[in-house]
């Protein structure tokens, strides 16, 4: 099963206890209870998290959710508390690292889509639907949908693919008002940053949140509404990284051609190496991805710093 090709060891810090190593970041719990979120330089593709990384990608994230954070807080709330270095943390976890609420969170991908493309191009193909959801005929890799829509999937381990289910399966799994809010509340994320990206020349084709309950001094035998739904008095919260070229797809709107892969702001020349006779990679094999050549590492570096100049409007620095 894919996963990390070098798992790296989580840095030990006193006063933060090592919850998790993610694909991207490393969790901690600090003697307060919050979560401490580190955001690594490292990249994945394939269901595989590579041996290269890429510098400043980790800040890059992080100062890019911070942003999306902002224009998106009269939405829904967020779980980031402080950005401040815990005691002892090292240099390099400046810019990086977000102290964040504790959140029951809900086991579900809240996808967003505006335009036709990957896993949503691949099940309309077969069945011209997405997530159940019926599309019209004659649409092709990147044509835009006619409204956005809501396409959910449960999320994986590091190393399995997250699987596309239908509203009516998150109704089921976590309640019908938990899933009515997780809908409401990535749509309206999802049309809010679509518009600040075009205003800026970049089309926003889909992206996905997670989301997680804040409890609100719920009292003994309070009713839940599901398995990871909302208990009387929660507060549904949007967490983990938000509007990124990791959890996004980004076009420039001035090369999008619905009918081909569009050009993107993201790890797409990782995607495109990795398949390359340059990588001499069998990706239907067993053995992991080779490291990165520099020229790839630095075209990757790149991209991600132009999507956070093009959005945020600031240079990187």
């Amino acid at each position: 099963m894919p996963g990390f090709v070098e798992k790296p060891e989580p840095i030990q810090v006193p006063g933060l206890v090592h919850l998790h190593t993610g694909k991207v970041r490393e969790l901690y719990r600090n003697e307060a209870g919050d979560l401490v979120m580190v955001a690594s330089d490292r990249t994945s593709a394939f269901d595989w998290v590579l041996p290269t990384e890429i510098p400043d990608k980790g800040r890059a994230l992080t100062q890019l959710s911070l942003w999306w954070f902002d224009q998106i807080a009269d939405l829904v709330p967020h779980h980031v508390l402080s950005t401040d270095l815990p005691a002892g943390a090292p240099a390099d976890w400046e810019g990086r690292t977000l102290v964040c609420k504790s959140l029951r969170m809900v086991p579900v991908e809240c996808v967003a889509r505006g335009y036709l493309t990957g896993s949503g191009l691949a099940e309309y193909k077969e069945t011209r639907t997405v997530c159940g959801l019926a599309l019209p005929e004659g649409l092709v890799d990147g044509s835009e949908l006619p409204a956005p829509i809501f396409t959910p999937a449960t999320k994986a381990a590091v190393g399995d693919h997250d699987e596309n289910v239908s509203y009516e399966e998150v109704a089921r799994q976590v309640g019908a008002d938990t899933a009515a809010q997780l809908r409401q509340a990535t749509l309206a994320v999802y049309d809010r940053a679509r518009e600040i990206a075009r205003e800026r020349g970049i089309i926003l084709a889909d992206t996905k949140f997670e989301f997680g309950f804040e409890s609100n001094a719920v009292a003994q035998g309070a009713s839940v509404e599901g398995g990871g739904g909302r208990r009387e008095g929660d507060t549904l919260v949007i967490a983990d990284e938000v509007l990124t070229p990791d959890s996004s797809r980004f076009w420039p709107a001035d090369q999008w051609q619905p009918g081909r892969t569009q050009a993107s702001f993201d790890k797409q020349f990782v995607r495109d190496w990795l398949t390359s006779p340059a990588s001499g990679w069998d990706r239907t094999g067993e053995e992991p991805p080779p490291p990165l050549p520099e020229e790839i590492v630095a075209a990757t570096r790149a991209k991600y710093v132009e999507a956070y100049e093009r959005l945020t409007g600031t240079t990187w620095s």
